[in-house]
């Protein structure tokens, strides 16, 4: 009797376990009656499908805007061990919002990947980007203003990236991510969070190399390409929104969401540029990015940005009306 009255709660746990299996590990991109481009050899993607969630009365004319405004190009840093465990997950969400996505891999596949002129492992993530940024110009210099790299576990939210974007000049040498303090005088952004290149900044990286001004000095590729950014006269730009929250985050939501009692703090904010801040004020209402997304979070994190909504409300935060009024209340005169 006891056996017999497990079986419902063991096939519950069974289907449950192979729903979220398919979820995760099935290929959506031959999902039909989707309309779906896989691009071609050069690596380019151009995913033409509805997002997975909408909300068909939505107003989306501002976010349309910016994307012909602020035109992204988005590079993803990948392999062929991880296109069907990580990278696949990028392009059926956040991946499909970038002007132009490309996978950058040590060889060209059908996904498709571009084949770059380097090997695989850790310590040859540097030779992959400076390989990546040499590909972009070559090939696509006048596709993009701005240009994005991330890992293939990084999750974004493009819409808030573009609108960081539209306050600045893509052609002043700058660039912006989680901007941290050491090895290099000026800092540099991290590369887990993603950092994104003016286009200008990228014409210099690609002249520092040319020139020999930058070299592979070092293994560690987002301190080394700070390094290189400060020798070409690049600035690190400031991220936070108007309020002085971070918007990008090596680091998952929990890390940084939940306030700690007073302790040694981990590394990863002992980094900080910026004054580190944990609990519900420490991240932006216009979050960029998240690092070391498991696929299963990639989809909960679309559904949560795209999807969610709280009945009775209406949306609280305006950045631009928040600087508007601080700024009004740093030139108002105080009365006597």
């Amino acid at each position: 009797m006891i056996t017999l009255s497990l079986v419902p709660f063991v096939s519950g746990l069974c289907i449950g376990f192979l729903s979220i299996q398919y979820v995760v590990y099935s290929d959506t991109s031959t999902a039909k009656p989707a309309v779906f481009s896989l691009g071609n050899s050069s690596g380019v993607h151009n995913d033409k499908r509805v997002p997975r969630h909408i909300h068909s009365d939505e107003d989306r004319s501002v976010a349309a805007n910016l994307s012909q405004n602020v035109r992204l190009l988005c590079w993803i840093m990948t392999g062929p061990k991880n296109l069907e465990s990580r990278t696949k997950h990028i392009r059926a969400t956040w991946g499909k919002r970038c002007n132009k996505i490309l996978y950058m891999s040590s060889v060209e596949t059908e996904f498709p990947t571009v084949g770059l002129n380097v090997t695989e492992g850790r310590d040859q993530l540097y030779w992959k980007t400076i390989r990546a940024f040499q590909y972009i110009y070559q090939h696509h210099r006048n596709d993009y203003d701005w240009v994005l790299k991330a890992d293939d576990d990084t999750f974004v939210v493009i819409e808030n990236l573009r609108h960081t974007l539209s306050k600045q000049d893509p052609e002043k040498p700058v660039y912006f991510g989680r901007r941290f303090r050491p090895f290099v005088q000026q800092g540099y952004m991290s590369g887990g969070a993603g950092y994104v290149l003016s286009k200008e900044a990228v014409r210099r990286f690609i002249k520092g190399f040319d020139t020999g001004k930058c070299s592979h000095f070092s293994t560690i590729e987002d301190m080394a390409l700070g390094k290189c950014m400060e020798t070409m006269g690049v600035e690190p730009g400031d991220s936070r929104d108007v309020k002085g929250r971070q918007t990008f985050h090596p680091y998952p939501p929990d890390m940084y969401l939940i306030k700690e009692p007073p302790r040694k703090l981990p590394w990863y904010l002992l980094y900080e540029h910026y004054k580190p801040r944990e609990g519900p004020e420490c991240c932006s209402d216009h979050i960029v990015s998240f690092h070391y997304i498991y696929p299963v979070e990639m989809y909960t994190l679309e559904y949560f940005t795209y999807h969610l909504r709280p009945y009775g409300y209406k949306y609280r935060y305006n950045p631009d009306a928040v600087a508007a009024e601080m700024e009004s209340n740093t030139t108002t005169p105080v009365s006597a």
